[in-house]
């Protein structure tokens, strides 16, 4: 299989990328970074790979036996921890740095990713993988779509991330950019989100870098309108990202450089909160309405916040209110913000991810982090051995 990493598109490499899946037969899962290098549709997309990946993805990294990794860091989400892949696959890693091309005892290609593929499609000339393998990926791709379509479905619980990113999907144009960064929401749009539009998706998950969301969608638009001016550069912001940094409202707005912003609010650092829960802990300084050093929590007014610095904003209540609220931002020349509240503890993604290691304390006063470091120790003889 071949994993496409942000390298495919920095090398504007999608192209050479699709001809040499097509050519050969062989299956492609997308990192975070290279979130659309394929669309959606095409055959032998697999998915997402990894921690916030798909479950289709995953599963054919677990049963390849040669992997092309293609402009990708091979970083812990990508690899779940190096517990993805089977024990005795032979990697490939083709890249412009060293370090990264050499990861794991890969077979090193050090090159650019457009170049690359070239070169190599032309050595294997004729050679194609087996038929069965590329059907039983689809047929797990088909899986996993459906999961998708029910996950991302307005009504199916109480208002989530998810939801939200289905909204969008359905209406945005083929050609909008999505900005996303940090917390719960760079794992949501790459689990959920269907590429319309090759180089659409720009989710900045390296460093996790909450405030990026906002700067880094003025910035997109900036370019964006040099190519693509009529088309809309859409950010998605968790309520904790946005209290971080959000003066480029007011830049887009002072610039007339047309964001469309959702506000997710789920009063706090929910995926935090969740994180704290998945490693057997309780609640501690995550939500701020059962924070124990807040007397007396207040929400913020994130519509008028971003009124204040020139935006046209407004509140929505569930997924069909922020459908409307999306076409009228959608037909407005100006920057628009739409908030709405998404629940803290339901509506996560719940499938797809694989093992990540995380430090949990051995000795404890408490059962439920003891059980959890068992839990979690336990998948650790899946790592692959490498350096």
């Amino acid at each position: 299989m071949i994993i496409a990493g942000g390298g495919v598109q920095y090398a504007q490499a999608t192209a050479e990328l699709a001809a040499f899946a097509e050519a050969h037969g062989v299956p492609v899962v997308e990192t975070i970074a290279g979130r659309a290098n394929l669309l959606a549709d095409h055959p032998l997309n697999i998915g997402p790979i990894g921690v916030t990946g798909s479950d289709s993805a995953n599963a054919i990294a677990a049963r390849a036996d040669v992997v092309l990794a293609v402009g990708t860091r091979l970083q812990d989400f990508t690899t779940g921890s190096w517990t993805a892949f089977a024990p005795d696959a032979r990697l490939i890693g083709l890249n412009v740095g060293r370090h990264d091309a050499a990861k794991h005892l890969s077979l090193a290609v050090v090159g650019d990713a457009k170049l690359g593929l070239a070169a190599l499609g032309a050595a294997l000339a004729d050679w194609r993988a087996a038929g069965a393998w590329a059907t039983q990926a689809q047929d797990g791709r088909r899986a996993w779509d459906a999961y998708v379509a029910r996950n991302t479905a307005p009504g199916n619980g109480p208002a989530s991330y998810a939801q939200a990113i289905g909204v969008v999907n359905a209406l945005c144009h083929p050609r909008d950019r999505i900005v996303t960064a940090a917390g719960g929401l760079p794992a949501e749009v790459a689990a959920n989100w269907r590429t319309l539009g090759l180089g659409t998706v720009d989710v900045e998950f390296g460093f996790s870098c909450m405030g990026y969301e906002i700067a880094g969608g003025w910035g997109a638009r900036i370019a964006q309108e040099q190519v693509e001016p009529e088309r809309d550069t859409i950010v998605f912001v968790r309520d904790g990202g946005y209290l971080l940094m959000n003066s480029d409202i007011y830049s887009a707005a002072l610039t007339r450089k047309k964001l469309i912003v959702l506000v997710l609010d789920n009063g706090g650092f929910a995926v935090i909160n969740k994180l704290q829960a998945n490693t057997g802990n309780a609640s501690f300084n995550t939500l701020i309405r059962d924070c124990p050093t807040v007397p007396e929590p207040f929400a913020v007014d994130f519509e008028a916040h971003a009124r204040a610095m020139g935006a046209d904003a407004e509140t929505v209540a569930n997924a069909d209110e922020l459908g409307a609220a999306f076409m009228r931002a959608q037909a407005s020349d100006r920057t628009c913000v739409i908030v709405m509240q998404v629940d803290a503890h339901e509506g996560w993604t719940a499938q797809g991810h694989a093992w990540w290691e995380v430090g949990t304390p051995q000795v404890s006063d408490s059962a439920a982090v003891r059980d959890k470091h068992a839990e979690i120790e336990a998948a650790r003889v899946r790592q692959r051995r490498g350096v």
